[in-house]
Protein backbone atom coordinates (compact mmCIF):
# COMPACT_ATOMS: atom_id res chain seq x y z
CA UNK A 1 0.00 0.00 0.00
CA UNK A 2 1.25 3.39 -0.90
CA UNK A 3 1.43 6.21 0.55
CA UNK A 4 0.09 9.24 -0.93
CA UNK A 5 1.84 13.13 -0.43
CA UNK A 6 -0.54 15.06 1.58
CA UNK A 7 -2.16 17.85 -0.60
CA UNK A 8 0.19 21.62 -0.21
CA UNK A 9 3.23 19.64 1.01
CA UNK A 10 6.55 20.99 0.56
CA UNK A 11 8.89 19.49 -1.91
CA UNK A 12 11.91 16.90 -0.84
CA UNK A 13 15.04 18.96 0.14
CA UNK A 14 16.31 18.67 -3.19
CA UNK A 15 14.47 20.86 -5.11
CA UNK A 16 14.20 23.23 -2.09
CA UNK A 17 17.10 25.54 -2.96
CA UNK A 18 14.85 26.18 -6.51
CA UNK A 19 11.64 26.58 -4.44
CA UNK A 20 12.71 28.77 -1.44
CA UNK A 21 12.35 32.48 -2.88
CA UNK A 22 15.53 33.78 -0.47
CA UNK A 23 17.51 30.55 -1.53
CA UNK A 24 17.02 30.94 -5.60
CA UNK A 25 17.42 34.90 -5.28
CA UNK A 26 20.74 34.35 -3.85
CA UNK A 27 21.91 31.97 -6.38
CA UNK A 28 21.16 34.60 -8.86
CA UNK A 29 22.62 37.41 -7.48
CA UNK A 30 25.73 35.38 -7.38
CA UNK A 31 25.99 33.85 -10.76
CA UNK A 32 25.15 37.33 -12.55
CA UNK A 33 27.93 38.49 -9.95
CA UNK A 34 30.42 35.82 -11.07
CA UNK A 35 29.63 36.31 -14.79
CA UNK A 36 30.33 40.09 -14.64
CA UNK A 37 33.58 39.67 -12.41
CA UNK A 38 34.76 37.13 -15.42
CA UNK A 39 34.21 39.58 -18.09
CA UNK A 40 35.39 42.39 -16.64
CA UNK A 41 38.44 40.36 -16.34
CA UNK A 42 38.65 39.39 -19.55
CA UNK A 43 37.85 42.79 -21.77
CA UNK A 44 37.65 45.26 -19.65
CA UNK A 45 40.75 45.01 -16.57
CA UNK A 46 42.81 42.66 -18.66
CA UNK A 47 46.26 44.01 -16.65
CA UNK A 48 47.05 40.75 -14.60
CA UNK A 49 48.91 42.85 -12.57
CA UNK A 50 46.01 43.91 -10.95
CA UNK A 51 43.28 42.25 -10.95
CA UNK A 52 42.11 38.59 -11.72
CA UNK A 53 39.08 37.11 -13.20
CA UNK A 54 37.64 33.73 -11.10
CA UNK A 55 39.04 31.30 -13.59
CA UNK A 56 41.98 32.63 -12.80
CA UNK A 57 41.14 32.50 -8.88
CA UNK A 58 40.22 29.07 -9.14
CA UNK A 59 43.18 27.63 -11.03
CA UNK A 60 45.37 29.81 -8.18
CA UNK A 61 43.42 27.60 -5.63
CA UNK A 62 43.74 24.08 -7.55
CA UNK A 63 47.54 24.95 -7.60
CA UNK A 64 47.82 25.48 -3.97
CA UNK A 65 45.63 22.71 -2.77
CA UNK A 66 47.96 20.68 -4.72
CA UNK A 67 51.08 21.56 -3.09
CA UNK A 68 49.61 21.97 0.34
CA UNK A 69 49.94 25.32 0.82
CA UNK A 70 46.86 25.95 0.77
CA UNK A 71 45.41 23.47 3.49
CA UNK A 72 48.14 24.97 5.78
CA UNK A 73 46.78 28.54 5.20
CA UNK A 74 43.42 27.51 5.96
CA UNK A 75 43.54 25.43 8.98
CA UNK A 76 46.19 28.20 10.49
CA UNK A 77 43.95 31.08 9.98
CA UNK A 78 40.57 29.37 10.71
CA UNK A 79 41.98 27.54 14.09
CA UNK A 80 42.48 31.08 15.71
CA UNK A 81 39.08 31.70 14.18
CA UNK A 82 37.37 29.30 16.18
CA UNK A 83 39.03 29.79 19.68
CA UNK A 84 39.11 33.17 19.51
CA UNK A 85 35.04 33.13 18.66
CA UNK A 86 34.79 30.28 21.21
CA UNK A 87 36.37 32.28 23.86
CA UNK A 88 34.45 35.53 23.23
CA UNK A 89 31.22 33.81 23.19
CA UNK A 90 31.75 32.34 26.25
CA UNK A 91 33.32 35.12 28.39
CA UNK A 92 30.80 38.25 26.41
CA UNK A 93 27.69 35.91 27.15
CA UNK A 94 29.06 35.96 30.67
CA UNK A 95 29.85 39.56 30.78
CA UNK A 96 26.52 41.02 28.92
CA UNK A 97 24.21 38.81 31.77
CA UNK A 98 26.21 40.76 33.98
CA UNK A 99 25.95 43.84 32.67
CA UNK A 100 22.38 43.99 31.77
CA UNK A 101 21.17 42.48 34.98
CA UNK A 102 23.40 44.20 37.60
CA UNK A 103 23.13 48.23 37.76
CA UNK A 104 26.58 47.77 40.17
CA UNK A 105 28.34 45.71 38.02
CA UNK A 106 27.44 48.22 34.87
CA UNK A 107 28.07 51.44 36.47
CA UNK A 108 31.92 50.20 36.99
CA UNK A 109 32.19 48.77 33.77
CA UNK A 110 30.60 50.75 30.81
CA UNK A 111 33.41 53.18 30.92
CA UNK A 112 35.81 50.76 29.75
CA UNK A 113 33.70 48.53 27.54
CA UNK A 114 32.50 51.67 25.51
CA UNK A 115 35.98 53.11 25.43
CA UNK A 116 37.52 49.75 24.08
CA UNK A 117 34.69 49.30 21.95
CA UNK A 118 35.40 52.40 19.99
CA UNK A 119 39.36 51.51 20.17
CA UNK A 120 40.90 50.38 17.03
CA UNK A 121 41.70 47.56 18.26
CA UNK A 122 43.31 46.45 15.37
CA UNK A 123 46.52 49.30 15.85
CA UNK A 124 47.20 47.06 19.48
CA UNK A 125 47.78 44.09 17.31
CA UNK A 126 51.70 44.35 17.12
CA UNK A 127 51.69 44.69 20.78
CA UNK A 128 49.68 41.33 20.93
CA UNK A 129 52.62 39.91 18.73
CA UNK A 130 54.73 40.93 21.21
CA UNK A 131 53.34 39.55 24.28
CA UNK A 132 52.14 35.75 22.53
CA UNK A 133 54.62 36.01 19.42
CA UNK A 134 53.85 35.34 16.35
CA UNK A 135 51.95 31.84 16.51
CA UNK A 136 48.38 30.91 17.19
CA UNK A 137 47.98 32.68 20.77
CA UNK A 138 48.77 36.39 19.49
CA UNK A 139 46.10 35.55 16.64
CA UNK A 140 43.11 33.98 19.42
CA UNK A 141 43.87 37.37 21.05
CA UNK A 142 43.18 39.86 18.05
CA UNK A 143 40.20 37.51 17.46
CA UNK A 144 38.98 37.65 20.89
CA UNK A 145 39.17 41.63 21.16
CA UNK A 146 37.68 42.03 18.30
CA UNK A 147 34.47 39.40 18.85
CA UNK A 148 33.83 40.09 22.25
CA UNK A 149 32.12 43.56 22.41
CA UNK A 150 29.41 43.24 19.58
CA UNK A 151 28.16 39.70 21.56
CA UNK A 152 29.36 41.82 25.23
CA UNK A 153 27.07 44.76 24.26
CA UNK A 154 23.80 42.68 22.69
CA UNK A 155 23.57 40.78 25.39
CA UNK A 156 23.39 43.60 27.76
CA UNK A 157 20.53 45.01 25.69
CA UNK A 158 18.77 41.90 25.08
CA UNK A 159 18.50 41.29 29.02
CA UNK A 160 17.45 45.16 29.56
CA UNK A 161 14.65 44.85 27.13
CA UNK A 162 12.58 41.78 28.61
CA UNK A 163 9.79 43.23 28.38
CA UNK A 164 8.70 43.76 32.01
CA UNK A 165 5.11 42.10 31.79
CA UNK A 166 7.03 38.75 32.09
CA UNK A 167 9.39 40.07 34.80
CA UNK A 168 6.06 40.98 37.00
CA UNK A 169 4.33 37.70 36.22
CA UNK A 170 8.02 36.02 37.24
CA UNK A 171 7.71 37.78 40.38
CA UNK A 172 4.03 37.07 41.36
CA UNK A 173 4.69 33.75 41.26
CA UNK A 174 7.64 34.60 43.94
CA UNK A 175 10.68 34.30 42.00
CA UNK A 176 14.16 35.07 43.33
CA UNK A 177 16.12 37.80 41.20
CA UNK A 178 18.34 34.69 40.11
CA UNK A 179 14.98 32.45 38.43
CA UNK A 180 14.32 35.88 37.15
CA UNK A 181 17.64 36.10 35.27
CA UNK A 182 17.91 32.72 34.33
CA UNK A 183 14.24 31.32 33.71
CA UNK A 184 13.04 34.81 32.01
CA UNK A 185 15.71 37.70 31.02
CA UNK A 186 18.35 34.82 29.33
CA UNK A 187 15.95 32.85 27.38
CA UNK A 188 14.32 36.86 26.01
CA UNK A 189 17.97 38.05 25.10
CA UNK A 190 18.67 34.76 23.00
CA UNK A 191 17.84 36.69 19.64
CA UNK A 192 20.24 39.75 20.96
CA UNK A 193 22.65 37.07 21.90
CA UNK A 194 22.75 35.50 18.16
CA UNK A 195 22.83 39.25 16.62
CA UNK A 196 26.11 40.02 18.25
CA UNK A 197 27.76 36.80 17.73
CA UNK A 198 26.91 37.15 13.59
CA UNK A 199 28.44 40.89 14.32
CA UNK A 200 31.21 39.23 16.01
CA UNK A 201 31.86 36.80 13.40
CA UNK A 202 32.83 39.78 10.36
CA UNK A 203 35.05 41.17 13.20
CA UNK A 204 36.71 37.89 14.14
CA UNK A 205 37.33 36.84 10.65
CA UNK A 206 38.99 40.73 10.31
CA UNK A 207 41.00 40.73 13.35
CA UNK A 208 42.89 37.18 11.93
CA UNK A 209 43.85 38.76 8.69
CA UNK A 210 45.31 41.60 11.00
CA UNK A 211 46.97 39.81 13.16
CA UNK A 212 48.58 37.72 10.06
CA UNK A 213 49.30 40.72 8.22
CA UNK A 214 51.95 41.79 11.22
CA UNK A 215 53.36 38.53 11.96
CA UNK A 216 52.53 35.30 10.74
CA UNK A 217 54.28 31.84 9.28
CA UNK A 218 51.18 30.68 8.07
CA UNK A 219 47.23 31.83 7.76
CA UNK A 220 44.85 33.51 4.33
CA UNK A 221 46.11 36.60 6.13
CA UNK A 222 49.30 35.93 5.30
CA UNK A 223 48.85 34.45 1.93
CA UNK A 224 46.93 37.62 1.09
CA UNK A 225 50.26 39.56 2.47
CA UNK A 226 53.10 37.80 0.42
CA UNK A 227 50.80 37.84 -2.66
CA UNK A 228 50.45 41.48 -2.46
CA UNK A 229 54.09 41.67 -1.98
CA UNK A 230 54.94 39.67 -5.02
CA UNK A 231 51.94 40.77 -7.68
CA UNK A 232 50.21 37.30 -6.94
CA UNK A 233 47.04 38.88 -7.47
CA UNK A 234 44.80 35.20 -8.63
CA UNK A 235 45.96 34.44 -5.34
CA UNK A 236 45.10 37.56 -3.15
CA UNK A 237 41.95 36.94 -4.80
CA UNK A 238 41.82 33.37 -3.20
CA UNK A 239 42.41 34.44 -0.01
CA UNK A 240 39.86 37.20 -0.26
CA UNK A 241 37.37 34.84 -1.41
CA UNK A 242 37.86 32.34 1.12
CA UNK A 243 37.61 35.00 3.82
CA UNK A 244 34.44 35.92 2.50
CA UNK A 245 32.55 32.44 1.93
CA UNK A 246 34.02 31.33 5.56
CA UNK A 247 31.48 35.17 6.38
CA UNK A 248 28.26 33.83 4.71
CA UNK A 249 28.93 30.04 5.82
CA UNK A 250 29.02 31.04 9.94
CA UNK A 251 26.14 34.02 9.25
CA UNK A 252 24.15 31.18 7.71
CA UNK A 253 24.98 28.90 10.43
CA UNK A 254 24.13 31.14 13.04
CA UNK A 255 20.94 32.07 11.18
CA UNK A 256 19.97 28.26 11.53
CA UNK A 257 20.66 28.09 14.93
CA UNK A 258 18.74 31.18 15.63
CA UNK A 259 15.67 29.55 13.65
CA UNK A 260 16.56 26.35 15.89
CA UNK A 261 16.50 28.11 19.29
CA UNK A 262 14.38 31.12 18.71
CA UNK A 263 12.36 30.66 15.96
CA UNK A 264 9.16 31.97 18.39
CA UNK A 265 10.92 35.79 18.06
CA UNK A 266 11.64 35.68 14.19
CA UNK A 267 9.68 37.82 12.26
CA UNK A 268 9.56 37.33 8.23
CA UNK A 269 9.35 40.73 6.09
CA UNK A 270 7.27 40.53 3.40
CA UNK A 271 8.45 41.99 -0.18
Amino acid sequence: MTSQKPEGQKPSNLLGWATNRATRRAVISLVVFLVAWELVGRFVLTNKLFFAPPSAVVLAGISMWQSGDLQRDIIASFSAVAYGLALAIVVGIFLGILSGASRFFREYTELFVNGLYSTPLVAIAPILILWFGIGIASKVAVVFLMAIFPILISTAAGIRNTDSSLIEVARSFGATRTQIVRKVMVPAAVPFVITGIRLAIGRGIVGVVVGELFGARAGLGFLIFTSGQTFDVPALFLGVVILALAGVALTAAMKWVERRVAGWRRVEMSD
